[in-house]
């Protein structure tokens, strides 16, 4: 498929520049993904939509202040580095913005006597640097930024909003935006009806929310993310399947997660597309902790995830395509261009949809 098949266009104005002041105040799209039907609703009508014994899985990474700023030992000359994967103690798969930053450039930092080194170029923008000692949170925290992605003009006044009420586990270099609506009143309203919570872990690298580059999909080099699913969760999963109940992830890094659980649940191999197409999972899922690089793209076959609450993506985006291939690419760019009509928010602090 080409990459204009996901294209759509998008006015700035539709851009969510900040989050509301309630998080759950959003709008929600419901989409059904037979028949390409639309109603329009309040976030918090989500609880009518749901069942007992339904799973709600949430992806319960932390986003760490990422962001650094940096200068050249020899020059002076500025540098940006955005840590997106830790490899070891000291060392961290980064992009690096400055002029000429090479391998061999030592990098410093104003008020620290922290350093690090370029060790490896990789592609684009992408290094792998080497701190002088290990990066603590301490550290990072002082030296750090939240890492709002370049659509969003100016610094939030809470960086927790940036964050999901449920995030436990810290190594995001961005949010699970579909998690944002959720308030911890809401989830207790959740729970008190019956549905149940579950969580898995996908530490985000910023490939998810970048356009794709090349013209057909096939040629995109998708992004390696590390991922986890716990025995507790996978039974709780398992067994919501086995008894007839749905999974509804919360995002498309839960769902990524869950059909990365899936596909191993048989041996398969979620970076092989044959193996994605081949294998039929008895459970349904298996704990699992490891990186993944399942890419989902129109013809894949869904072994997990049951309905789907998610943000609006940008154009030519990984997100774009694995929601195409969830609810169908006509249902879902008619599903956008209603959006619009209807004034929708869009993207990270933006409204929401409920795909089922």
């Amino acid at each position: 498929m080409n990459i204009a098949d996901f294209d759509y266009d998008l006015p700035p104005q539709f851009i969510a520049q900040e989050p509301l002041e309630q998080r759950d105040a959003s709008r929600l799209m419901r989409l059904d993904r037979e028949s390409g039907a639309i109603s329009h609703h309040a976030f918090t009508d989500i609880e009518a939509m749901l069942s007992p014994g339904d799973v709600l899985a949430l992806n319960n990474t932390r986003v760490i202040p990422a962001r650094m700023r940096a200068h050249k030992r020899n020059t002076g000359g500025a540098v940006e580095i955005l840590l997106l994967k830790q490899l070891d103690a000291r060392r961290w798969q980064a992009l690096v913005g400055g002029r000429n930053v090479k391998s061999g450039a030592l990098l410093a930092f104003h008020g620290s006597d922290l350093e690090c080194r370029v060790v490896a170029m990789l592609d684009g923008a992408k290094r792998i640097i080497e701190f002088s000692r290990a990066l603590d949170r301490q550290t990072l925290s002082k030296l750090g930024e939240m890492p709002l992605p370049p659509y969003i003009r100016s610094a939030i006044k809470d960086n927790e909003r940036y964050q999901t009420v449920y995030c436990d586990r810290e190594g995001s270099a961005a949010a699970p935006t579909a998690g944002l609506h959720f308030t911890p009143g809401l989830l207790q309203k959740l729970e008190n009806k019956g549905i149940k919570l579950a969580c898995c872990t996908l530490h985000i690298g910023l490939d998810t929310f970048q356009p794709v580059a090349v013209e057909y999909i096939h040629e995109h080099a998708i992004h390696s993310e590390f991922a986890r699913l716990d025995a507790q969760n996978a039974d709780l999963i398992n067994h919501a399947k086995a008894t007839g109940r749905r999974i509804i992830a919360v995002g498309t890094t839960s769902a990524r997660a869950l059909e990365t659980a899936g596909i191993l649940s048989q041996g398969g191999d979620p970076a092989n597309p044959a193996a994605r197409r081949a294998c039929n999972p008895q459970p349904p899922v298996i704990p699992f902790e490891a990186n993944t690089e399942l890419f989902i793209t129109p013809g894949y076959r869904w072994r997990v995830v049951d309905a789907l609450i998610t943000n609006f993506h940008l154009p030519r985006s990984t997100l774009l395509m694995m929601l195409s291939a969830f609810a169908g690419r006509d249902h879902l760019l008619q599903a956008y261009e209603t959006a619009k009509d209807c004034e929708y928010r869009f993207y990270t602090f933006g409204d929401a949809m409920f795909v089922a």
